[in-house]
């Protein structure tokens, strides 16, 4: 399982990238593999004024659908419409394929995240109770 060390993520399974003010939203690879082969993606609405935890979109594969929800609030500023044609490219490289932007609102809500370890853990657990 691939968990890079410079990202957070949600026991959702979705992981942000801060930069600055800004941080790019995905999913993490024990999510993506779980998933088994991507076939949809419902991208969240532009310039949406989102909170932490709130749904902003959908995930579909050949074995289940996902809500996808938001690690930090803001409001997004950017979606990867790549995926709308080539949501397979989640499965090739979940973590070089973000979903959307956030311009984060309150950054405090980084701080409810869990780190690569504490993600690392979590997964292991979930996999356990499998």
């Amino acid at each position: 399982m691939n968990i890079p060390g410079d990202l957070l993520y949600t026991k959702d399974h979705e992981w942000i990238r801060v930069e600055g003010t800004k941080g790019h939203i995905g999913i993490s690879d024990f999510a993506q593999a779980h998933l088994g082969d991507i076939v949809f993606v419902e991208l969240p609405e532009l310039d949406a004024q989102v909170e932490q935890g709130q749904a902003i979109g959908v995930i579909e594969s050949v074995k289940a659908a996902a809500t996808m929800f938001c690690p930090a609030g803001g409001t997004i500023v950017a979606v990867n419409e790549e995926l709308e044609e080539s949501p397979e490219l989640l499965n090739e490289d979940c973590y070089a394929n973000w979903i959307a932007v956030v311009e984060l609102g309150d950054q405090t809500d980084l701080e409810k995240l869990m780190d690569p370890a504490a993600y690392t853990e979590y997964c292991r657990q979930a996999e356990a109770e499998e």
